[in-house]
């Protein structure tokens, strides 16, 4: 039978990774600019929750408030981002893999305090593991949870949860979940594709090492008080905000998720020693990938609503401290375009479907003022239509998907996505410089027990150094 990976082994883990650390003879990889302090905090908080927007640069915040402000007043309201701003991140990767990080480096940096090469999953330039903020926080006795957008072992839970040379190794870093001993308390996301395989089937294994597991949102009500959770809502990552029986469902888990860690610890034996969270809204990322405004602010807005939830958190339990960032900023959005000095988020409040989902509908349907209105929720022109139109009439192979389009999508689909998402830059005045990720510092957020440590700017190492420093790592032996 499957167990929890016992104190002692995974401290031998630990010793291992710590050691491996310091043996990195590229030593250029791990110089950062070190803003720690050099005195342990006194009244050390009692739970960390780390959120990390993928791919959430400046621009989307900022967009974020004038989509989310109220258009009958005459200010523009502050949003939650507003409140907690503390200061910058850099976000580069080690320097075999240039200035511009992807979403496993740049985790692996605010997981271990270790800069990496991009598509490292827990491990650093010469692919030797290194300790994890959450392996660390397991052995200092608290419960550990990741509750993310994507599939549960993407590359950001992944580089918090395992060690792998490569974040394209889905199922090998699936596999790990059990094989190098059950490090997280509660796993909520996506995942079927690579924890119910034909040659494995790991639900059944964690169900055996004792978790309860879930596979839709209404059993996030209730969870056994005494048992570890693993729940998967999506073969791969969860669906479209937009398109999602619940437009929330990140915050909704994470709700459920911090509950049940709490209560985990009210049924342990051990004492109550809090928890450390993992939180990743993963699907901003992909929207901006895909060069998607409307997409990405709906994720944006199920992204907010979770720490607004976290602040009513931190309100009742001050011992608890929240750090938000992005791991890199993605797309090159801008806030206006094409010289025009405005930026329209009105008809994006509008938008009840994803951009995929208009697509799909109107590749197997007439395209009329009538069925349009029904599906952006707006009427759409003459030239509007004309453009739909004619991209659907005049579809070709060569109208590729970006990275998280299904290959075998038909070219009149792609074509219709393409220019759905026109119509949207079009409304909002939208602009982009990339379908990739671009190489920007981004925003620091926090708030509760020690969020001042967060003030300035940083590197994303420094965010991991920090957050162990918390957890009552020494800072000598901090990599």
């Amino acid at each position: 039978m499957k167990l929890f990976l016992s104190a002692i082994s995974l401290s031998l883990l630990c010793v291992s990774c710590a050691n491996t650390a310091h043996v990195n003879d590229n030593i250029a990889a791990q110089e950062t600019t070190n803003t720690l302090t050099t005195v342990m905090p006194a009244n050390l908080p009692k739970n960390i929750i780390m959120v990390i927007g993928d791919g959430m640069g400046p621009a989307y915040t900022t967009a974020y408030r004038y989509f989310s402000d109220n258009p009958k007043t005459t200010v523009v309201e502050e949003t939650v981002f507003d409140r907690h701003l503390k200061g910058l991140s850099s976000t580069y990767p080690a320097p075999v893999s240039g200035v511009v990080t992807d979403s496993a480096a740049s985790a692996t940096a605010l997981s271990t305090g270790v800069k990496s090469y991009n598509g490292a999953i827990g491990v650093d330039v010469n692919k030797k593991e290194i300790q994890t903020v959450l392996e660390w926080a397991k052995l200092q006795g608290k419960k550990t949870g990741v509750v993310v957008t994507s599939q549960i072992n993407h590359a950001t839970p992944a580089s918090y949860l395992a060690h792998n040379e490569s974040r394209r190794n889905y199922n090998e870093i699936a596999d790990s979940y059990i094989d190098n001993g059950i490090k997280a308390d509660l796993y909520l996301g996506g995942g079927w594709k690579y924890f119910i395989r034909e040659d494995r089937n790991l639900v059944d294994e964690f169900k055996q090492s004792g978790f309860h597991y879930v596979d839709n949102y209404q059993d996030l009500k209730s969870f056994p008080k005494d048992k570890p959770v693993l729940g998967l809502f999506a073969d791969v990552g969860l669906p479209w905000a937009l398109d999602d029986t619940n437009k929330h469902r990140l915050s909704t888990m994470t709700k459920a998720g911090i509950h049940h860690l709490i209560d985990l610890q009210e049924t342990d034996d051990l004492a109550d020693n809090g928890f450390f969270m993992l939180i990743e809204g993963s699907q901003v990322d992909w929207a901006a990938h895909g060069n998607d405004i409307s997409d990405a602010m709906a994720e944006m807005d199920d992204l907010a609503k979770t720490i607004e939830y976290l602040e009513h958190f931190v309100e009742h339990h001050p011992d608890t401290l929240v750090v938000v960032t992005a791991d890199h900023s993605t797309g090159g959005f801008t806030i206006a375009a094409n010289g025009k000095y405005e930026w329209n988020a009105e008809t994006l409040r509008t938008m009840k479907h994803s951009v995929n989902y208009i697509a799909k509908q109107l590749t197997t349907n007439e395209i009329n003022a009538k069925i349009t209105t029904e599906l952006f929720n707006f009427e759409l022109s003459e030239e509007e239509l004309s453009l739909l139109n004619d991209s659907k009439n005049n579809a070709t192979i060569e109208k590729t998907a970006n990275m998280y389009q299904s290959k075998t999508t038909p070219a009149s689909e792609l074509a219709l996505i393409k220019s759905v998402k026109k119509v949207m830059d079009m409304r909002s005045n939208s602009g982009w410089t990339t379908g990739g990720h671009t190489a920007i510092d981004v925003p620091v957020f926090s708030f509760g027990q020690h969020s001042e440590l967060f003030k300035g700017l940083q590197d994303n190492t420094d965010i991991a150094k920090k957050i162990f420093m918390l957890l009552g790592k020494d800072n000598s032996k901090i990599n």
